[in-house]
């Protein structure tokens, strides 16, 4: 029987590729990403985003993976570079916002990072109870992040983003369960997934970016 949770696993990861689109944004085949004058500074920094955003689910995988396998040191170590990595994800809006605004941004990425670890701790004692509660604090936390990157840039509607946000926890969260059953050709299709999914917010983090600090970028 399919568990409310598997339903909206399914929905959320639906939902990245039929999320609204505002006057702001621009359909871009399945996906949607704010749209920038073309520079060498607006790639560089698309290029940049991307490989950290890849980053971040590369070493979450590896948490996941030494985690189910009970393999502690590693899962500790691979921990330490989720963090780093959060970190620099969070630094590179602090040109544009801050310092404030990156450490608020590191405090949700860590947010959504522990209820991550959450439902892969409880995946790995096989407590339905503990990853349903892991769950609500990642659809939560989602839907934090996307009303803070929205207020701070009106090019990221809060819908899109939360929709973007929804479907990246749900491919976490079928991730684990796939890892966990030892399905690993299906869990293949889904790192192909998770991989372009996080070049469709980096995407749209860098174009709203240029867009509202144009001469940043020119």
């Amino acid at each position: 029987m399919i568990s409310l949770q598997q339903n909206f696993v399914a929905a959320a990861v639906a939902a990245a590729f039929l999320a609204p689109v505002a006057p702001a944004l621009a359909h871009d085949g399945h996906i949607v990403v704010a749209q920038a004058p073309a520079t060498v500074k607006v790639a560089e920094t698309g290029a940049a985003l991307r490989d950290l955003w890849v980053g971040h689910i590369f070493w979450v995988r590896n948490v996941t993976l030494e985690t189910l396998a009970g393999n502690k040191n590693a899962a500790a170590a691979a921990e330490k570079q989720v963090v780093s990595n959060a970190r620099q994800i969070a630094d590179a809006i602090a040109p544009y916002y801050g310092k404030e605004a990156s450490d608020k941004l590191f405090g949700l990425l860590a947010g959504h990072y522990g209820a991550v670890k959450e439902y892969v701790e409880a995946t790995a004692a096989g407590s339905k109870g503990k990853q349903d509660a892991a769950f609500k604090k990642l659809t939560a936390n989602a839907g934090e992040i996307a009303k803070f990157l929205s207020g701070a840039n009106p090019n990221l509607p809060f819908d899109t983003l939360n929709g973007l946000l929804l479907a990246h926890g749900a491919h976490h969260v079928q991730q684990t369960r796939q890892i966990k059953a030892r399905q690993y050709a299906e869990e293949a299709k889904t790192w192909e997934e998770m991989k372009k999914h996080m070049y469709v917010i980096a995407d749209a983090l860098t174009g709203a970016i240029a867009k509202q600090f144009p001469k940043q970028f020119s």
